[in-house]
């Protein structure tokens, strides 16, 4: 069994943001439709998606929807974002594992393959 974590650091500014969070997703919804271990954490500039991605009316709402069960939030830069409130709305967990930081080191030590969108 495959184990990836996806982090997408892309903002919400600009069509190339948008390309990097549909490619993030859809490589996450690949791998878990093969039952594979996946993690969709949505850090710095990215955190702002999950002021977005949500809604069902978006665009690519249905993909978000595909892997939301695996989806969590930078807390640090969720605050830093002003995405507080749309992350309680969502419901997505939140990381603080390294200084209110996801652990970056935690998943290589547990043997995900870490990709960067």
């Amino acid at each position: 069994m495959a184990k990836a974590a996806f982090v997408i650091l892309a903002g919400t500014e600009g069509h190339e943001g948008l390309g990097r969070v549909v490619n993030a997703l859809e490589g996450a919804r690949e791998f878990v439709e093969n039952d594979d271990e996946v993690e969709v954490i949505f850090d710095g500039a990215g955190t702002q998606w999950i002021a977005e991605l949500p809604d069902e009316d978006h665009d690519y709402h249905d993909l978000f929807a595909a892997v939301e069960d695996e989806v969590s939030v930078c807390d640090y830069c969720a605050t830093a974002f002003d995405v507080d409130e749309a992350v309680d709305d969502a419901g997505v967990a939140r990381l603080a594992d390294f200084d209110g930081h996801p652990s970056v080191h935690s998943l290589v030590d547990d043997d995900y393959q870490v990709l960067t969108f």
